[in-house]
């Protein structure tokens, strides 16, 4: 549809006060094109491992699962007490679930779980600079406390934070469980939903 309409840009500037060329209007469809309600409904991404194709979306599930793997750090954001969000820089998840579920490993007694504790709303976001990528994922945020979930994502040498080891009450598990996201690469933005 981009490229049909992109032949029609003379049209277009004869409208507009400033005219624009044609790689402007391409990129200016690319922003506008990904949220109209027509296009909307195929914006979403499996968290199984068939997906189907989907040209608006060619490599975002791959893309989103590379820069959980390889990159060092991911901010997370909650809502504090007055409802403003907080963002804070993260080791990257220990553990992950498809593109779907991401675990974190935090402590207990700090201020993001009392936020996450009040209110789950939660994203993420993965930022690789160089490659002039960001990919964000909105959703909630859970905190477990229980055995099973602490041994799952414990490393050695996570002592150096936790001294008590696996069962110390300062050490838990951040859940967050995305429902859609926002990525940008390319030069131009898109949305999804994760079903």
């Amino acid at each position: 549809m981009i490229e049909h309409c992109a032949q029609f840009v003379g049209e277009v500037n004869k409208g507009l006060p400033q005219p624009i060329t044609k790689e402007e209007y391409i990129g200016q469809m690319k922003m506008y094109f990904p949220h109209l309600k027509r296009w909307r409904k195929s914006l979403a991404i499996n968290n199984d491992e068939a997906m189907p194709e989907n040209p608006a979306l060619a490599g975002v599930k791959e893309l989103i699962a590379k820069m959980a793997d390889t990159l060092p750090i991911a901010f997370i954001s909650s809502v504090d007490e007055e409802g403003f969000p907080c963002t804070k820089a993260m080791l990257s998840p220990r553990v992950r679930e498809g593109i779907k579920v991401f675990y974190f490993t935090t402590n207990t007694f700090s201020l993001r779980v009392a936020h996450y504790k009040a209110n789950p709303k939660a994203s993420i976001y993965f930022c690789d600079a160089e490659g002039f990528k960001g990919m964000m994922l909105r959703g909630t945020m859970e905190v477990l406390t229980d055995a099973a979930s602490k041994e799952m994502i414990w490393c050695d040498g996570d002592e150096q934070y936790y001294p008590g080891g696996v069962t110390d009450p300062n050490y838990c598990v951040l859940k967050f469980t995305a429902t859609d996201g926002r990525f940008y690469s390319d030069f131009y933005p898109r949305s999804f939903v994760i079903e």
